[in-house]
């Protein structure tokens, strides 16, 4: 059994409120809630938020507090300098963890650093032992109850949002290092503190959607390997409509131009005759053509702006 407090769970939020209820009650469902802390950011003014941490309470230790309005990876970053949790577990404030999800995380995080254990986890036996730290992502799909759109298929089957089928045969396992960083999802994933507060996240990053990639890139370079395991288990409690898909994918495209300009290394800005592929793609009809018009929309978008 962890220690108390092992684990620091740490949510941005802005303004959503209720979703964010939804959440925590699902943290209160957790196995291990009594060896739990959790950590709120409201990424800006969020009176809705605070309000309801006046009129809630919950059983496990809750802190949550405003900073001035930046971004997810600052909120994360200040949280982590309130944390005194050994791990922290990382997720979105949509997500909605199974009941043994912490439990899980922390049982993995100890088997790992304890390899002469006489019981040894599925994680342990499928993977190489390391003395370096290790991040555990955990297994997220959409949630049924908001009800799934075509839109939101596509997006899990293309990995657009969650690329969980390409990682399918690392169950249990750390990624091929050329790869993980792709995979470094902020939105469920586990890692000692004491990474975090030498690898923080980037404070320049002002739009959404690489800023865990490029954190990943800088993790990997620094020799954190990532485990991925799928028996911590979420949902993503977050509908969304062909329009609202579409939109993200234009500010995708604004955000790479942007990451890549900071992080010369980012491999996710198509160039070249990956850029040639992506507008042959944008010929193509359905689904397919019309995200990687939006998604370029948003490159040519930020090209102009610079």
């Amino acid at each position: 059994m962890p220690k108390a407090l092992e684990l620091s769970v740490i949510i941005p939020t802005y303004k959503r409120a209720q979703i964010l209820r939804h959440c925590l009650d699902a943290l209160e469902k957790q196995t291990v809630r009594d060896h739990i802390e959790v950590i709120v950011v409201s990424d800006g003014p969020d009176e809705k938020t605070a309000d309801m941490f006046l009129g809630l309470s919950w059983s496990f230790p809750i802190k949550h507090f405003a900073i001035p309005k930046a971004q997810q990876g600052v909120a994360r970053n200040r949280a982590v300098e309130k944390a005194s949790g050994k791990f922290v577990l990382l997720i979105g404030d949509d997500i909605l963890l199974a009941p043994d999800a912490c439990e899980v995380h922390l049982h993995t995080h100890t088997n790992l650093q304890n390899p002469h254990r006489s019981s040894q986890t599925k994680s342990e036996a499928r993977s190489p032992k390391s003395e370096v730290p290790v991040a555990i992502l955990g297994f997220t799909t959409w949630d049924p109850a908001v009800g799934i759109t075509p839109v939101m298929r596509w997006l899990e089957e293309t990995g657009w949002q969650f690329g969980y089928r390409k990682i399918a045969p690392f169950a249990h396992q750390f990624l091929p290092e050329k790869m993980q960083h792709r995979f470094t999802y902020t939105s469920h994933l586990s890692l000692p503190i004491r990474v975090l507060r030498r690898i923080p996240f980037r404070e320049d990053i002002m739009l959404y959607g690489w800023e865990d990639i490029e954190w990943g890139m800088r993790l990997r370079d620094r020799g954190i390997r990532l485990l991925y395991e799928p028996d911590a288990r979420a949902f993503h409690h977050h509908h969304v409509e062909f329009a609202d898909s579409l939109a993200r994918m234009e500010t995708l495209g604004r955000s790479v131009i942007h990451v890549s300009r900071l992080n010369l290394a980012l491999d996710r800005r198509p160039r070249g005759w990956k850029l040639l592929l992506y507008h042959l793609l944008a010929c193509v009809p359905g689904m397919r053509g019309t995200h990687t018009r939006a998604f370029l929309r948003g490159i040519r978008a930020a090209r102009r702006s610079s």
